[in-house]
């Protein structure tokens, strides 16, 4: 099962995606808002495993120590990525006055690499552009895009590490991936692939 809460000043998704049976889950991208998290974590009695960040940037990792702090879970992320876990560390409280700094990664994650959790198994995509680092993760028909592809848009590249070029060639590797694949973006609703060849401007 897939719960979106939407966190933040941002308003950026954060997905607990678990087992209902099992009881056993994950969590993507954090970024604010974490005793909301964790009163859905204790409600449901989920055992979370893993917290997966996309990519760093502060409102996608807001969140990373007080989830770490009541599930002692392992955080993961690109390694292009871990200088920007701990650059956000500066910022954060600034954006966000009532979450902490973010520990650093405990595990790496590149192209290809799968994470078990549960009978769950989510696919790593390397979906550079937005950041060095960024990733999508595939997980049966749906993909977790984080900052790369939204609902009628795209990631932003201009901003430090991004790169427009890279950027859409990682939103090509997506959108081969099968139309009928749901899209779960970093922020705004969910979409489809379809829906984003259809009717996506940035996409030609």
């Amino acid at each position: 099962m897939v719960k979106i809460f939407t966190v933040g000043p941002m308003e950026a998704n954060c997905y607990i995606v678990y087992d209902p049976d099992k009881r056993e889950g994950l969590i993507i991208d954090p970024g604010a808002e974490g005793s909301r998290l964790i009163k859905f974590i204790r409600q449901k009695n989920i055992s979370i495993n893993y917290i997966v960040n996309t990519h760093g940037h502060p409102d996608h990792v807001g969140a990373n120590r007080k989830i770490k702090e009541y599930t002692n879970a392992p955080i993961l992320i690109h390694p292009y990525d871990a200088p920007l876990l701990a650059k956000s560390n500066s910022i954060l409280p600034l954006i966000f006055p009532m979450e902490s700094s973010s520990p650093a990664a405990d595990t790496f994650i590149k192209d290809g690499d799968v994470i078990e959790c549960g009978e769950m198994k989510l696919k790593v995509l390397h979906t550079p552009g937005h950041t060095p680092g960024g990733i999508s993760l595939l997980l049966d028909d749906s993909i977790f895009t984080g900052d790369t592809l939204f609902s009628g848009s795209i990631g932003r590249f201009d901003l430090p590490g991004g790169s427009e070029e890279v950027l859409l060639n990682s939103i090509k590797k997506i959108l081969s991936l099968g139309e009928n694949l749901i899209i779960y973006p970093g922020h705004g609703p969910s979409t489809t692939v379809s829906q984003e060849l259809h009717s996506n401007p940035f996409i030609t």
